[in-house]
């Protein structure tokens, strides 16, 4: 059968949101994630639901009313924007859904690298890096930041200031020395 004709959705694209494959569950289907992190994300699912979806159904229904919808320029390119919106909205739902927030800043003050750290290492030619690790949905390398299942970062966790840990890099095997770990403070007058 052809592929032109068949419906969207039989297209096979359930887990490509946005043109991007969707972020693969982590080890054990954590998705972890900072305060942060989840309130950007809802913060954009509401204004999908509640600001610009409702435009756009506004902007069909009057493209719908004006007759020929096969050369309506309105209707066709509002519906596929509805189908980009309710694409992303599904997407951040089910994110939002198996994501678990971490405070980093428990472990303000320690040496040892968890999630949300912010770690510098050195590698065998005493380049410095520092990065900060993140949850998948957030994690942005232009700003520094990894996500937690990289694989920098799998061979960071855990690990403590003055430690040497080994990265499989496709040429073998790079070392990497913890110069130092820090953590968010944490934010004053919050009960515990």
């Amino acid at each position: 059968m052809s592929k032109a004709f068949t419906r969207e959705s039989d297209a096979g694209d359930e887990d490509d949101d946005d043109g991007v494959a969707a972020a693969a569950p982590a080890p054990g289907g954590k998705n972890y994630i900072t305060r942060a992190g989840y309130e950007r994300l809802r913060a954009e699912l509401f204004s999908l639901m509640d600001e610009e979806r409702p435009k756009i159904v506004e902007i069909v229904h009057w493209a719908a009313s004006n007759g020929d919808r096969s050369e309506n320029g309105d209707y066709l390119y509002g519906k596929k924007r509805l189908r980009e919106i309710d694409r992303r909205i599904r997407f951040l739902t089910r994110r939002l859904e198996i994501a678990e927030v971490v405070d980093s800043s428990l472990h303000f003050g320690g040496d040892q690298v968890f999630f949300g750290a912010t770690v510098t290492y050195a590698d065998g030619l005493g380049q410095e890096t520092t990065v900060t690790i993140r949850g998948v949905d957030e994690a942005d390398s232009a700003q520094g930041q990894i996500s937690w299942i990289s694989p920098v970062a799998r061979a960071l966790l855990k690990a403590r200031v003055g430690d040497v840990v080994h990265l499989v890099v496709p040429g073998g095997t790079q070392e990497l020395e913890v110069l130092e770990v820090r953590y968010p403070a944490p934010a004053s007058g919050v009960d515990r």
